[in-house]
Order: structure tokens, then sequence, then C-alpha cells
């Protein structure tokens, strides 16, 4: 399985015969232009991990892909054009060579005055190969079996020591940081360092590193 960061929550997912986006969001452009795609995931509605401005364009470029969405998605890709199939927690998918779990259910909570939206996480397993956790916005899911982590390194509604724990409950082997777009340098660095250093999983830099392979 190769991976490539695109920036924020966007994640490339390639095996050698399956292509697989997820969260092709506002807060990055590394996945402008993508074509050959077996599917795109998305988590949630907010636009970091949905880009409702450039969404037309990256399903016409790939009118064969499947477009796996969180329920509540399903308007957002009706209003630029396209069809998805609204996938909400608790189901197994076959796309290509990789069979995709969904979990979660809710968003995290941002704060009590604010109403939670949905937020479907997506654990992408290869045959006989890896499997790759990216929760979206949330951390309140711990599926069984994860081998990579793609960890919110900040979001206004987590906590560095929510993360801790939350890693340290999934136990992967290796981790990346995501959903980075609001951190400059140092604090990028400091969640790299700090969860590096308090967690069991070996974290890698996959900013602007293309695809890395596990």
């Amino acid at each position: 399985m190769d991976i490539t960061h695109l920036g924020h929550s966007a994640v490339l997912v390639e095996t050698p015969d399956t292509r697989v986006l997820i969260d092709p969001g506002n807060m990055s452009d590394g996945w402008h232009g993508l074509t050959d795609l077996a599917a795109v995931l998305i988590t949630h509605q907010h636009p970091d991990h949905v880009d409702p401005a450039r969404l037309p364009a990256l399903l016409a470029a790939n009118p064969q892909a499947r477009v796996l969405v969180e329920p509540s998605v399903v308007r957002i890709v009706a209003d630029a054009g396209g069809e998805a199939e609204p996938v909400p927690a608790g189901r197994t998918l076959t796309v290509g060579g990789l069979t995709v779990d969904t979990v979660g259910g809710l968003h995290a909570v941002i704060h009590r005055d604010l109403s939670r939206i949905g937020n479907v996480g997506f654990v992408v397993r290869e045959t006989d190969g890896p499997a790759l956790f990216h929760p979206g916005d949330s951390l309140a899911t711990v599926p069984d079996g994860v081998d990579i982590l793609a960890t919110p390194a900040y979001g206004p509604w987590a906590a560095m020591k929510e993360t801790i724990d939350f890693v340290r409950e999934v136990g992967a082997s290796r981790g990346f940081l995501i959903h980075e777009g609001l951190l400059n340098e140092r604090g990028w660095a400091l969640s790299f360092g700090r969860l590096g250093e308090m967690t069991p999983t070996v974290y890698a830099d996959l900013r602007n590193a293309g695809p890395a392979s596990f």
C-alpha cells in the first residue's frame, strides 16, 4: 500500500490496481487534477474535508469513481453534479482490491452550543496487506487491526491529551499527521514530537514527501 498525504485531511491510497482519495477539502490543493480514481471517500460535510468549489472538476475527471460519503454529504455531491452513495457507520465495502469499513457516526464536540453533525471514519484494508485508519474529525472510535493511523494534528474540537490517548488506544505501529492546516511549523513540530515521544506509534513526516510505501 502506498500512501500520499496531499495536505490537511486529503490522503491518496494506492495499490497496484486501485487508487482511492479520502477527504478532498479546501485547505489543500495536492489532490487537484487527480485521475484514475476508483473511489472518493468523504468523512463529513465540513469544507476542509470536501471542497464544494473544486469537487465538480474532480468528479468530471473521474467519472468511473464511486463516491462514498457520510450521508449528509450526498447533497453536496449532488450540487456538484455528481452522485454519491451514503455510507453510515457499520458498513463494509469493496473497492477494487481494497476493503473499506465505516466506523464512528458523529463529529467530535466543538462546543456544547453547536449542533453535532455526522462523521464517518474509514478503515481501508489491503488484502494480505496493512490497514489504514482515517478518522475524519472524531477520536471516539477505536477499530481493531489498524496498522497505519492518519492522526489529526490539530482541530478546534481536539486537545493534545485526547489525541495521545486515542493514538495509544488504536495501537498502530505506524502513523502520520493530517488535519494540520491551521498549524504553523512550530505547532506541527510540537504535535509530531509529542505523539512520537508519548505513544508506541512511529510517526513519519509525509508532508510534500510523495508516496510512502507501507
